[in-house]
């Protein structure tokens, strides 16, 4: 039987090193409380009707491919719509968004997700309930969240050439 190595790699790991581990595991994603995650899935049980709507035409990436995520903890909020690809949130617009509060709460919150790189797309309710609104609404959302196939412009120089 050998003898223990002398930093220790036979024993516990030290806090420190298990803090380390943890926040580079964690680095780049926005973790939400325990709490959040609970309350995102009752969220999912109990979908509103426009919401329900748009998830049967989004969902397993029949829109262009995009996998969309539904009731998606992110910090301290939930958002309607998720997809982390191109890191687009949906977010549908009742009538309990018209107050001026609410506004406002809507505000912070889409300045917050902005500063984390997720875009907002809102969504008004009544543009998803009338079918010829959704057709046109499912068009905006792949045109802000499917990757550009347009080229951007001349091929880059190859090796030797100058740009």
């Amino acid at each position: 039987m050998a003898p223990p190595l002398r930093s220790g790699g036979g024993g516990p790991c030290k806090r420190s090193t298990r803090k380390r581990v943890r926040k580079a595991w964690w680095r780049g994603r926005v973790r939400a409380p325990l709490l959040t995650f609970k309350r995102a899935r009752a969220l999912r049980r109990k979908m509103t009707l426009p919401e329900a709507i748009l998830w049967r035409r989004i969902r397993r990436g029949q829109l262009a491919g995009l996998q969309f995520r539904r009731q998606h903890p992110i910090g301290p909020y939930i958002l309607d719509f998720f997809c982390a690809a191109s890191r687009v949130a949906l977010e549908i617009d009742g009538a309990a968004h018209d107050s001026e509060a609410q506004y406002e709460h809507d505000q912070r919150r889409d300045a917050w997700l902005a500063r984390e790189g997720i875009q907002v797309l809102r969504i008004a309710a009544a543009e998803i309930l009338r079918d010829e609104s959704l057709d046109h609404v499912l068009s905006h959302i792949v045109q802000v969240a499917a990757p550009s196939t347009a080229f951007g412009g001349p091929p880059p120089p190859q090796a030797g050439e100058e740009p």
